[in-house]
């Protein structure tokens, strides 16, 4: 069993009217946009981007790795 729990959010009037004039008009409860949102949220967090998810691969392959000496020889051989 959920325990449910109530959470407030201090806004501004205006958007908190057009939040509701935008849920009302999907015939969507604000409520249940507001976990949608706080799900999808966190789960960005926990995710890699997909360009850093192919970062990360890429690297644990060996592949565009590089090794420099210092910062001025990793950006040289960066072409930066």
């Amino acid at each position: 069993m959920t325990k449910e729990v109530q959470m407030s959010i201090k806004m501004e009037p205006e958007l908190r009217d057009r939040f509701m004039a935008a849920a009302n008009g999907r015939h969507r409860p604000a409520a249940q946009i507001i976990r949608d949102l706080m799900r999808l949220y966190i789960a960005d967090s926990e995710t890699p981007n997909a360009l850093t998810a192919d970062t990360l691969r890429r690297s644990d392959k060996g592949e565009d790795v590089f090794h420099a000496s210092s910062a001025a020889d990793l950006f040289k051989q960066l072409g930066i």
